[in-house]
């Protein structure tokens, strides 16, 4: 699909130009010895005691499983319990093969002494293969219908049926249709007569999990992940377009690694811990998704059901931007007495200027980059009220909740029932509108919405109080969020063209209106009134 070439849309007014972080590659992550840090953390009395138990369980399970002089057993896991019981699992190898299936549990300390779990079934297989490994790798690959996909193959001992057999284990990853990633392992005879072998198993090697996450603004969520082959989990949403979070301070030259977690339990909620800001970006994300998707039937940013990058910890300064290049949005850590800029309005800011570039196309200067700057500032506003949090509840003042002194009546980026009050936003229309800098010339189109949603005058949303005046001090009743954000999105998509301004936008808005509840109706009446409110012709 192509993409207009925004070079990069900021948050925030900043001086010089701003610059595009370049294309997040996907560097491997990297794999925690999960099984070494669990033996350690489970003994109350330290590793020592976990290394004794480990060797003592080794001698004990190869004599209840019947081992040879070729088989061996690597220890992978330790669990020892206060009563004095010990649980070790192990991996069986076999002539220095691994044996797929072959894993035991030696436990021991109970009343009826030593015991063991899994299969004891003796391997006695040649392991010379006479199917090459190119060819075993061709022959996975033909099993799936992958886009961009890569494999990698090793040699090991298939146990998981009868007899054992030598295979090439191969795992074939890539992406469907739809952009999600897909994984497999397939295991290809590594003998046969004839040179090639057939498909002896296959399982999937990349699994969706939900785990638990902790965010500064977003509370504790579920958090969308991929498990991949090696049990690490990495922040790949499968369920929305395989929308990826990456850190940008653990990488370089661009080229960025996913954030990873060994047990899918994600920050703390405190800043301390990177993972939190990574956890609210991704909920952001995922968010976002929801909000489009249930609202309107988009999926995806692009509605082609392909996800965007998160990039977080991107440095220490107070801004946020949408790059079309990388089909991504950065965070930074903040500045100034402002923490990261993740809360839901801003995700959902910087999500809606790729929905921008991917539908109207709104040029970003003049009238019409005030436009875009406002649809980013009212659906990312939707989507913070589409998210329904108890830490984070929906308000037209963005971004407040990123000030760590949080005061939404004086501390904000930009807020939408009164834009004049931050001192440099426009509340009422003007020809200015076309020269002063978009995040202020987003203002009457801002102003307009709030009218149009909750009406003028004083109120409390939320717990926080407004007071939207009028330009023409005519009053005006809102019809309520989920109609005007009908209006306003309809009007982005099917009306608005690249070089709309705001007469323009005016008559885009009164058309989505009339589609959707009629020439009479009080909502196309109430978009006349919101509008002339705040003096557009």
């Amino acid at each position: 699909m192509h993409r207009p070439s925004l070079v990069a849309v900021a948050l925030l007014c900043v001086s010089g130009a701003a610059t595009a972080l370049a294309a997040p590659g996907q560097a491997a992550p990297a794999t925690p010895a999960a099984g070494a840090a669990r033996a350690a953390a489970a003994a109350p009395d330290g590793g020592a005691r976990a290394v004794a138990a480990r060797d003592d369980a080794r001698r004990a399970a190869r004599d209840l499983a019947g081992l040879g002089a070729r088989d061996a057993l690597v220890a992978t896991d330790t669990v020892l319990e206060p009563q004095g019981r010990s649980h070790v699992r192990f991996q069986r190898t076999y002539a220095g093969l691994e044996v797929v299936g072959g894993d035991v549990v030696l436990h021991q300390g109970g009343a009826d002494g030593d015991s063991l779990t899994g299969p004891t079934t003796r391997v006695r297989v040649a392991t010379r293969p006479t199917v090459a490994a190119a060819s075993a790798t061709r022959t996975a690959r033909a099993q799936l219908d992958l886009q961009d996909e890569s494999a990698r193959r090793d040699l090991v001992v298939l146990a998981v049926g009868d007899p054992p057999r030598l295979a090439w284990r191969v795992e074939v990853r890539g992406a469907r249709a739809d952009g999600s990633p897909a994984g497999e392992l397939v295991f290809v005879a590594a003998r046969g007569s004839d040179g090639s072998g057939g498909v002896l198993d296959r399982w999937p090697s990349v699994l969706a999990e939900t785990g638990t996450g902790q965010g500064r603004y977003v509370g504790t969520v579920p958090v969308e992940a991929t498990r991949g082959s090696q049990g690490v989990f990495s922040m790949v949403d499968p369920t929305r377009g395989a929308s990826r979070t990456y850190d940008v301070s653990l990488g370089r030259r661009g080229v960025y690694p996913v954030v990873t977690d060994a047990d899918n339990t994600w920050g703390d909620g405190t800043l301390a811990d990177p993972q939190t800001t990574a956890v609210d970006a991704h909920q952001g994300a995922a968010t976002t998704w929801d909000f489009y998707e249930d609202r309107f039937g988009r999926i995806g940013i692009g509605d082609d059901g392909v996800g965007a990058s998160s990039l977080v910890h991107a440095g220490r300064f107070a801004n946020a931007f949408w790059d079309d290049y990388c089909f991504c949005m950065t965070y930074g850590d903040g500045g100034g007495g402002l923490g990261p800029l993740t809360s839901y309005d801003i995700v959902g800011h910087e999500m809606t200027h790729g929905v921008t570039s991917a539908s109207a196309g709104l040029v970003y200067r003049g009238e019409s980059g005030g436009l875009n700057e406002a649809t980013s500032d009212i659906l990312g506003t939707m989507v913070e009220f589409s998210a329904g949090s108890a830490t984070d509840p929906g308000d037209y003042v963005l971004g407040s909740e990123v000030f760590k002194k949080y005061d939404p009546a004086t501390r904000y980026i930009r807020r939408m029932d009164d834009p004049r009050a931050d001192g440099r936003s426009l509340s009422c229309y003007s020809p200015r509108a076309a020269s002063v800098d978009v995040h202020y010339s987003s203002g009457p189109a801002n102003h307009f919405f709030y009218l149009l949603a909750e009406g003028s005058g004083a109120k409390e949303i939320n717990g926080i109080a407004y007071d939207s005046p009028t330009c023409n001090g005519a009053a005006v009743s809102g019809i309520g969020r989920e109609e005007a954000t009908a209006i306003w999105y309809r009007a982005l998509t099917i009306y608005m063209t690249p070089r709309t301004d705001y007469r323009a936008a005016r008559g885009a808005t009164s058309q989505a209106a009339r589609d959707l509840y009629g020439a009479g109706s009080v909502e196309v009446a109430t978009v006349r009134a919101a509008w002339a409110a705040v003096r557009v012709p």
